[in-house]
């Protein structure tokens, strides 16, 4: 799932990892959720993710808030361009403390640095933001594609190993989830790495998230 202020680039990072384009001119703002899916080749299998983009705006925050508690992980999203964006990055993570799992998997993700003459937000503040925190940290350009394939199959990294940790019965689909880790590997496949890693898999599937409208830059 995405978080952060309007205009941080939440969906064009979404449609630059779902499809490799970059949405410059003509662009909508998300209003309220969307999500698209995405399989990925991860290590010895495919993760379907299914990502889901939120607004921003301050008059979607309640709608946001609800979808928390049935996210997997989540990515916060920062303009490096506008420091405002980037200070409220500890309210979005207090709502997050508030409504989402204690599981939850974070990535902080300070994007646009593109746009380096305009930059606000020195790497090193985010940095610091994400240890204090205990997150993860990542630069990323919706424009340029920089560490974009990246930060999306990290974020899979941690879901696969946070899953498998988890009892079955938590791993079952919810119709409203907005990460979730699907196996699509071969039966054959399937077995070996129960054996090796001492946990198994239920289902049938994949990762999920959201995406959707606006792409302010």
């Amino acid at each position: 799932m995405l978080l952060g202020d309007s205009c941080t680039g939440k969906t064009c990072l979404l449609i630059r990892f779902k499809d490799n384009t970059f949405m410059n001119n003509n662009f909508i703002s998300t209003v309220g959720i969307d999500f698209r899916n995405k399989l990925v080749d991860l290590d010895r299998c495919k993760v379907k993710l299914q990502i889901w983009d939120t607004a921003g705006q301050e008059r979607f925050r309640s709608l946001t808030a609800s979808y928390y508690r049935d996210a997997d992980a989540l990515l916060l999203v920062y303009d490096v361009t506008k420091r405002s964006s980037f200070d409220n990055i500890r309210d979005w993570l207090a709502q997050v403390k508030e409504y989402a799992k204690e599981s939850v998997q974070l990535i902080l993700v300070g994007n646009k640095t593109d746009l380096a003459s305009e930059r606000k937000v020195r790497p090193e503040e985010g940095r610091q933001l994400a240890q204090a925190y205990n997150i993860g940290f990542m630069e990323t350009s919706a424009k340029s594609g920089h560490n974009v394939h990246e930060v999306f199959l990290e974020l899979s990294r941690r879901l696969v190993r946070t899953t498998a940790q988890r009892p079955a019965a938590e791993n079952g689909r919810g119709a409203s989830d907005a990460l979730k880790l699907i196996d699509e590997r071969e039966p054959y496949q399937h077995q070996q790495q129960q054996q090796e890693a001492g946990w198994s898999w239920t289902g049938a599937g994949g990762l999920v998230g959201k995406g959707g409208a606006q792409c302010c830059g």
